[in-house]
């Protein structure tokens, strides 16, 4: 699955900036895409505010006008693990911050062709995740020099919209994705591995992909309206650097993911926007697949293999938008995000601890110009631990390594700037 025509255009794109790292709120998705909406906690579905909206619902592209979005966000998580009741001596804290930071851009472009016909393009990051271990959580178990893995997921995804009645839009996308991905500092589980060669230390790898996105936004009564998205697996080619690690020989699609929002209106300047999604990882087998099935003979990489171990998540995100002048909009949010990771499967997870819950946000707005406005949001993810309950496996090389708990932690701040142009 690899494209060469694509392949320049990512290229370009990463050298201008273009790449996004790291973003792990929703598990390792994004919380959501434009700065307004970041706002509100990601809440977008049935709210859109800027060109970007169509990355949550591609049929925003009819009722937001001819817009252009640039955005960039600052990116800040703390990662670390813990290690207790481990015969090989591993019991201690590390940090996983060594790589501390990530600018995160991600641009929108929305063209009206007339007064149902909408078309538009959406360059954006759908997550990620980083970590960065100076001191290698399982060194004790034979492995050398720095721990860690660096997920990026870069979506182009040109998109059209059409109004089928009033009040009443449906949207397609097509999502192209370059992935990239590289691990380091895990050869101890090259003993568990189908390909031990192929697990850790092997550079960058990437994979092209290919899904969809479906949406529909209507407006029901005059204070109330309604949205929904269904995106598709984004199926890709195999990081074949690392066919040793994931299963199905390096198989590692982007998640199907579907989602409900609503918008109340009590006044026109108060509105109340309500997201639900559900985020299906539990249909990828790298990031799905039981880890503790190494205890039952199966091997890291082959068809079938342990993964991450991580349930369908489901997030709830409520925010409130107020426009206190002409030229100004104010907005938090909320968001609630179900835990991914089960406390048996927290070993592996050191590399990935995606454990946000709960977060808070805050933003606001101003129309500089008639064509001009100019966005800015926080994002505070609370620290959210997951303890770890039969984690490690029990017993030695070959079978194990030397049972214990492993201990896994994240939050996270983030603030970023967005430009609005109208045309």
């Amino acid at each position: 699955m690899r494209h060469p025509n694509l392949a320049v255009f990512f290229g370009i794109s990463l050298a201008v900036g273009l790449a996004t790292t790291a973003s792990a709120t929703d598990g390792y998705f994004a919380d959501g895409f434009g700065t307004q909406s970041k706002g509100m906690a990601g809440v977008g579905l049935a709210y859109p505010k800027d060109s970007l909206a169509i990355a949550n619902n591609p049929a925003a592209a009819t009722v937001i006008g001819n817009r252009f979005d640039a955005d960039m966000d600052y990116f800040l998580p703390s990662r670390s693990a813990s290690i207790t009741g481990n015969a090989f001596g591993a019991n201690q804290s590390y940090s996983g911050n060594d790589s501390p930071g990530f600018l995160i851009p991600e641009l929108g472009y929305v063209r009206q062709i007339n007064d149902k016909l909408a078309l538009g393009l959406a360059i954006y990051g759908n997550g990620g995740m980083d970590t960065a271990y100076t001191y290698n959580p399982y060194a004790r178990f034979g492995a050398i020099g720095k721990a860690g893995i660096d997920l990026q997921q870069l979506f182009l995804s040109p998109t059209v919209a059409y109004r089928v009645a009033d009040g009443q839009n449906i949207g397609l996308s097509l999502n192209i994705v370059d992935q990239r991905f590289k691990a380091q500092g895990i050869g101890a589980f090259g003993g568990f591995s189908s390909n031990p060669t192929a697990v850790s230390n092997q550079g960058r790898d990437s994979s092209f992909g290919y899904g969809v996105r479906l949406g529909w936004l209507g407006s029901l009564t005059p204070w109330l309206s309604a949205g929904a998205s269904w995106q598709s697996t984004t199926y890709s080619g195999e990081f074949s650097k690392y066919k040793g690690l994931f299963a199905d020989h390096g198989g590692f699609d982007v998640p199907a993911s579907y989602g409900l929002g609503i918008v109340v209106k009590p006044s026109s300047v108060l509105d109340i926007p309500l997201d639900i999604k559900r985020i299906l990882y539990s249909d990828v087998r790298s990031v799905g697949d039981n880890f503790q099935s190494l205890l039952s003979g199966r091997l890291l990489g082959s068809t079938g293999g342990p993964g991450f171990g991580w349930r369908d998540t489901t997030s709830v995100k409520i925010g409130v938008n107020y426009q206190f002048a002409p030229a100004w909009q104010v907005r938090a949010g909320y968001g609630y995000t179900t835990e991914p990771i089960p406390a048996n499967q927290t070993f592996l997870n050191i590399l990935a601890p995606g454990t946000i819950q709960h977060q808070v946000t805050v933003g606001g707005s101003w129309q500089a110009t008639k064509s001009v406005e100019i966005s800015l949001f926080g994002l505070y993810a609370l620290p959210q631990t997951v303890r770890g309950s039969g984690s490690i496996p029990p017993g030695f090389p070959p079978g194990g390594f030397g049972g214990g708990e492993a201990n896994i932690k994240l939050s996270e701040l983030s603030y970023g700037v967005g430009f609005g142009w109208k045309f």
